[in-house]
Formats: structure tokens, C-alpha cells, sequence
């Protein structure tokens, strides 16, 4: 198949030669970017001495101003389409998340790709894809078009990129290359539910073989690189499935050999102080690292046995999100006050309700964080604990020895504290041993899975909490979410449609905003138009209205509608007034939050101010 042809450029390198800095700065200012003036010391700087950097890097940490964009610097990913543009090549941003390292990495050699500074993206049966940051060197396109009989396709990528992609991909493929053989095709250690018979083969991978240690260290750093927020590890027949969830989605990441994934499994037990041996049934444990830039990261691991082996996850703690107040976590101004007049109480329950990864966790820490002053005992009995924090006491439900939430509320009781954090509610004993304790003055913190605020009071009454004992001890309920904040590098203006925008409220009442925004898509967002997550709370104070509702066979409608008289905001209108502030989307809302009720016996009337 023929290959690409080489394109033209004024004035470019001779044939096969690299790209040099005379030849780039010149190009720059013929096309009005960079003014003669700046250029022309640089220019003569560089015939007298011989840099090894690539010209756009050398040209980057100038930090010159881009004329094409005001007030932006002329950043190496913006040199680089400038590059691509100039040779009529395609400019493509490496994504590690898009490429399959092991294929890619057994096209050519990591010498092979290093002497002509290419790296390979993708291979199909009829094409190959490689990146490079030297367009005019051409002699490896017909080698390996001749040598793996397919079409090369060359695009034009950030050099720096592709040097230090080019040290990873290689790096991981010869670790699970070297994981791989040194057992031959063993399955692994596993014991599944579809084990293979193979004869002949025995032993299992060392947890603490170098090869097994150093894709471990790359996983979990490679994960905090890319902010994620969970690490999940699925095995399969042949291969196990890595999967990071970025944002609150999870992106694909890498497919490694079940042998080389049963050593990472046990290897990460190990560091997590787990039973190595024990694979039929799951396991929690935790282990406290270090980020590249030295920060503390706390990882929370959970095994779960499968059909092909142990699954795990671990979740990323920041300690940093301890330190945030109110208005970072996402209330509003209003509901701030709201909030904070609950938290100050000196006795009741304040519940807070949500599924699996919406916050409450951060919530919950970020508000204790706040109220343990020197002077507050602050405990907390967890399941499992979440994040190790100095200023409070902290205990683990260990059911195997009979310490489950509603022992650990008892013994808690005998420890003089003022606050308790109850991870979660889960039965009548450990509700009643919560309300317990705040009948004898202590505020108490807790969660439940509910869709929505009202839902929790019935819940409550559904495993046999008496009503007159509700009434008596909750102080506040509190529903939340996690929305998908737009980028702030990308994010574009736009005018609402007025029939939008009376569907996201109704049936509030309020004046369309002026513009929102909508996503954009850049390389500080890997393209989404999102960047970051913030909370949206739907927060129920038990009025006296509230309360005289709350009794056998309390119908949760009848809550609710209470509830929303007395100035609550369901979680929609909360992500509505996010959308006319600029910080989120419409379709970010729709798809996180529950509908608002169909009808308001009053209407109510919000500003979006």
C-alpha cells in the first residue's frame, strides 16, 4: 500500500532532516505570530549553541503571548497545531485513555521509536497510526509500510507527549510483558468459577516481583494523574479489565492478563493488609500513599469473589476535601444559612440521603471537620471508615466479633462525646440507638439511601422507628447529588430556549437568565466540556408543619409538599439555579436529578440572583 507523502512547506528542512529552531521561529514570524524582535535573539542564540530540546518545547517555555488568542500564552499544544497546520498533516492530542498500549507497543521496537521520535496510537488490519513531532523525517514511513504490510498514517503530536508516552507505554508493556513469562500461561492462583484445567503448569506470579511492584506503583499514580475518583479492577476469562471513573463516568483504561492481575491482586492486599490466601469471600482494607507532588492520598479497597476472580475497587480519598467550607461543597447562600443553623443544634439527628457516590461522605466530613473544635468530642462508627482524621474518634463495625452500628452507638454512648456520626442507618436497632442519643443531648449525624428528603421520614416509620420519637428528634433531612461543573477553559455562552428552561423549573416560577452555558471541549477537560463536581442539596427542616405529618402511615407527598411551602428547593430547581449561575448544563441536570412534582398546591416563586 503506498504511504503517506511527504507535505510541503515554505522554506522547510531539507529531506529527512529534523526540525531545527532557525527554521521554526523564522516560519512563526512569517506567519505573524511571533515578532521579528523576540525572535531574532533567540534565533541567533541558537547557531551558536546546540539544544537537544525540540524547537516547540524551547519555543514554549518562552511563554510568549498569542496573537490569535488574547491574553493566552503560546502554549507547546498550541505550537503544535500550528506545526500540523504548516505540513498539512492532522494534529491529534494523545489520549493514553484511547490506546491499547499492547498492541500499539508490539508494532515496532521502543529503540526503533525513540531514534525517529514517533509513537504508535492505533493499528487496524489495513492501517496504522503513528504520532510524531518530526514531519520532515520520512525514511521510516516505507520501512514500515513494507515490514507490517499496512497503510501508515502520520499525525502530528505534542513532542513532549510523545517522549513521555513513549517511556510509559514501553515501560508497561515490558512489565506485563516480564509479569507474563515469568509463569508462562498460567491462569493464576485464583480460585473461580471457571477455572480451566491445564495440565502440566504450575506456580503463581510473585506479589513482589519488580515487574508486579512497578504496574502497581504506575496504576495508582497514573490514577491520580487523571483525577480519578476510583480504580476498578474486573477480571475476565483471558484478561482483566481496568476502568478509572473520572467525574462520576468511567473511561476504560487498559486490559491486563488474568496472571499478571491475580499478582497485582494479591500484591495490593498486601499493601492494604489484607488476608492474601482468603479469595473466596470479600474484603476491605486501606492503604495511605503519596501523590508525584507529595501529597497524602488515602485508598479505601474492596474485593468482591466473581465468575473469573476477585474483583476490586479503590476508592481515591484527597484528605484536601476535609478542608472545605460550605459554599465550596456547593450551597447556596440560602441554603448555607440553613444548613449551618441545623449543624449548630446541641442535640437530634441530621440525616443526609443519596446514593452511592453522591457526596454525602464529603458532606458529612467537611461539616464534622468544621464543628470538632478543641472542645467537641467528636466520634464517628463507620463501615468501613472512609478517611483516617485526626480530630475525631473513629470506630469500625467489626461484625464477625458482634460490633455492628447499633453496639458501636451503645459504647459510643459511654464515651462522653457531643457528636456522633453514624455511618449508616440500616435497622430499627441502630435508628432506635440513634434517637437514643439524641434524646440524651448529643447530635447525631447519619445517612440513609433514599431518593429524596421526605422519602427518608418514611423510610424511618417503615422499619419501625415510632412516629412520636421522629417528631421528637429529627432536626433536618438532606437530599444531594454530584453535577459535572463545566471547564472553565472551554465552556461557551449560548441563549436558553424560554420553553427549556419552563421545563426545568416547573412548576417554580422565575424569569429565564439572560445566557447560560453550554460545554465546550478542550485538553484540560480530555474533551468532555466538564471539569470537576459540585453538591446540589434539597434540605428539609422539620418545621412544626413538617412534624405534625409525621405519623403512622405519613404519606411522603403530603411531606413533600409541606416540605416545599416551607422554603425547601427540590434537587432540580437547586441544579436549575447551578445552570443560570454558569457552573453546570441542562442536560447535566436532567440526567442526575429527579423530576419536581407535577403540581404545587402553591406555587412558589425562586430567583435565579
Amino acid at each position: 500500500m503506498p504511504a503517506q507523502t511527504r507535505p510541503k512547506a515554505d522554506n522547510a528542512p531539507s529531506k529527512e532532516q529534523r526540525l531545527t529552531l532557525d527554521w521554526v521561529l523564522a516560519e512563526l514570524v512569517r506567519d505573524g505570530i511571533v515578532p521579528a524582535e523576540i525572535a531574532k535573539p533567540m534565533q541567533q542564540s541558537a547557531k551558536a549553541r546546540s539544544n537537544t530540546a525540540h524547537p516547540l518545547v524551547v519555543i514554549a517555555e518562552q511563554k510568549w503571548k498569542d496573537p490569535r488568542a488574547t491574553n493566552k500564552p503560546l502554549t507547546l499544544e498550541r505550537l503544535t497545531e500550528w506545526l500540523a497546520q504548516k505540513t498539512n498533516l492532522p494534529y491529534r492530542h494523545i489520549d493514553p485513555f484511547k490506546i491499547d498500549f499492547a498492541a500499539v507497543t508490539k508494532l515496532i521496537s521502543n529503540a526503533y521509536a525513540s531514534r525517529f521520535r514517533i509513537l504508535p496510537l492505533s493499528v487496524t488490519k489495513t492501517e496504522a497510526v503513528f504520532a510524531t513531532s518530526e514531519p520532515f523525517v520520512t525514511e521510516w514511513v516505507n520501512e514500515l509500510s513494507k515490514i507490517l504490510r499496512v497503510q501508515i498514517t502520520r499525525v502530528v503530536a505534542n513532542p513532549r507527549d510523545i517522549d513521555n508516552y513513549l517511556v510509559e507505554f514501553y515501560n508497561l508493556a515490558r512489565s506485563v510483558e516480564g509479569a507474563s513469562k515469568e509463569h508462562g500461561a498460567t491462569l493464576s492462583d485464583i480460585t473461580n468459577f471457571e477455572q480451566l484445567v491445564q495440565l502440566g503448569q504450575s506456580g503463581n506470579l510473585d506479589a513482589n516481583d519488580q515487574h508486579v511492584v512497578r504496574l502497581v506503583d504506575w496504576l495508582l499514580q497514573y490514577a491520580f494523574e487523571q483525577r480519578a475518583s476510583d480504580i476498578h479492577v474486573e477480571p475476565r476469562r483471558d484478561f482483566a479489565n481496568v476502568r478509572f471513573r473520572i467525574d462520576g463516568l468511567l473511561h476504560q483504561v487498559y486490559q491486563i492478563p488474568m496472571p499478571v492481575i491475580a499478582a497485582m491482586t494479591s500484591r495490593i492486599k498486601i499493601l492494604g493488609r489484607m488476608d492474601v490466601v482468603e479469595k473466596r469471600r470479600p474484603q476491605d482494607g486501606r492503604i495511605k500513599t503519596r501523590n508525584a507532588d507529595g501529597e497524602e492520598i488515602e485508598l479505601r479497597l474492596s474485593t468482591m469473589p466473581t465468575a473469573f476472580g476477585e474483583k476490586f475497587v479503590m476508592r481515591i480519598f484527597n484528605p484536601e476535601v476535609l478542608v472545605k467550607d460550605f459554599s465550596e461543597l456547593g450551597f447556596s447562600g440560602q441554603d448555607r444559612e440553613r444548613w449551618q443553623s441545623i449543624v449548630s443544634n446541641p442535640h437530634g439527628i441530621v440525616l443526609v440521603t443519596g446514593p452511592t457516590g453522591s457526596g454525602k461522605t464529603t458532606t458529612l466530613y467537611s461539616t464534622l471537620k468544621q464543628l470538632a473544635a478543641p472542645e467537641v468530642n467528636v466520634c464517628t462508627i463507620e463501615d468501613p471508615i472512609e478517611m483516617i482524621e485526626p480530630a475525631f474518634n473513629q470506630m469500625q463495625v467489626q461484625s464477625g466479633i458482634g460490633l455492628d452500628f447499633s453496639a458501636g452507638v451503645r459504647t459510643l454512648l459511654r464515651q462522653d462525646p457531643d457528636i456522633i456520626m453514624v455511618g449508616e442507618i440500616r435497622d430499627r436497632e441502630t435508628a432506635e440507638m440513634a434517637v437514643q442519643a439524641a434524646l440524651t443531648g448529643h447530635l447525631v449525624f447519619s445517612t440513609l439511601h433514599t431518593n429524596d428528603a421526605a422519602s427518608a421520614i418514611t423510610r424511618l416509620l417503615d422499619i419501625g422507628v415510632p412516629p412520636y420519637l421522629l417528631q421528637s428528634t429529627i432536626l433536618a433531612v438532606v437530599a444531594q447529588r454530584l453535577l459535572r461543573t463545566l471547564c472553565p477553559h472551554c465552556l461557551k455562552k449560548t441563549n436558553m430556549d424560554d420553553a427549556a428552561w419552563q421545563t426545568l423549573i416547573r412548576p417554580w416560577q422565575s424569569e429565564k437568565p439572560a445566557a447560560i452555558h453550554e460545554a465546550g471541549g478542550c485538553l484540560e477537560c480530555r474533551m468532555t466540556g466538564y471539569k470537576g463536581r459540585v453538591g446540589i442539596y434539597e434540605i428539609m427542616t422539620i418545621t412544626n408543619g413538617v412534624r405534625e405529618l409525621i405519623r403512622d402511615n405519613a404519606d411522603v407527598e403530603d411531606l413533600r409538599q409541606q416540605s416545599y411551602r416551607e422554603g425547601m428547593k427540590p434537587l432540580r430547581i437547586n441544579g436549575a439555579l447551578k445552570v443560570a449561575s454558569g457552573v453546570t448544563t441542562i442536560e447535566e441536570v436532567l440526567s442526575v436529578t429527579p423530576p419536581p412534582p407535577a403540581e404545587l398546591s402553591r406555587p412558589a416563586q425562586i430567583t435565579t440572583t
